[in-house]
């Protein structure tokens, strides 16, 4: 049963149900993390994609990508692009799912929340201004430091046969944790058109209680400006080969 395409979904999944996890234990009523804050919801993440990345390599994906973004940019780099739209789908289905666990485990908070953007927040990502080039600017920085810096952990330059066995997740886990604090401010640092774009979907078929719009007027920041910045660093990669 181990594939790629396997691998990326239940990867995705993990990450998505337990990195929208945090933002929901944080943002709604009556969670006994409610209020905690931005450092819970950047570690959060950045342990979520670390446990993702182990999910995926366990049942069959070696590359663990679990971001259509970061598959892209590995594709430029490499020069192949043959599972790129396989992994991209399974990404977007794992997403989906893991959102919608997310919904079920939280499933008499939503009631309790009356704010639809704190609901809504839990799935998707939203600017703290909102400003179409700014937005995207941000994205497309926060995307290519995470390919560009995941590529140079994995280099041969810095280690000759890369990082030590089981260190890579954690390292990837730590760029994201980094990424989130230093970067998250603007966008929420999406950095995945998965990650967004697969629960904002989530959120508009799911009968969550009292929720609101979507916001399919920003959707495509998340999407275009991650694949932008990973084009870029998977470019800059491929010149520098790695």
């Amino acid at each position: 049963m181990a594939s790629p395409f396997f691998g990326e979904f239940v990867g995705t999944l993990v990450l998505i149900l337990l990195g929208d996890g945090v933002v929901a234990a944080v943002l709604l009523k009556r969670s006994k993390a409610e209020g905690a804050g931005w450092i819970v919801i950047t570690a959060g993440w950045a342990f979520a994609v670390m446990a993702g990345v182990f999910a995926a390599i366990v049942c069959g994906s070696k590359g663990a990508f679990l971001n259509p973004a970061v598959t892209l940019g590995f594709a430029i780099s490499s020069g192949d692009f043959s599972k790129l739209l396989s992994l991209a789908g399974a990404q977007m289905l794992g997403a989906f799912v893991g959102a919608t666990l997310v919904w079920l485990h939280y499933l008499p908070h939503w009631k309790e929340t009356q704010d639809v953007s704190l609901k809504l927040g839990v799935f998707c990502t939203a600017p703290a201004i909102r400003n179409v080039a700014a937005n995207l600017i941000s994205e497309i920085i926060g995307t290519f430091v995470l390919v560009f810096i995941a590529g140079a952990i994995f280099a041969k330059a810095v280690a000759k046969d890369g990082p030590a066995a089981g260190l890579g997740p954690y390292l990837v886990g730590c760029l994201v944790w980094a990424i989130g604090l230093s970067l998250g401010g603007t966008t929420g640092y999406a950095i995945n058109p998965a990650r967004d774009l697969g629960p904002r979907i989530a959120h508009a078929v799911l009968p969550i209680a009292g929720k609101g719009n979507s916001d399919w007027g920003y959707a495509a920041i998340p999407v275009v400006g991650p694949l932008l910045g990973a084009s870029l660093a998977g470019f800059l990669l491929h010149a520098l080969s790695l």
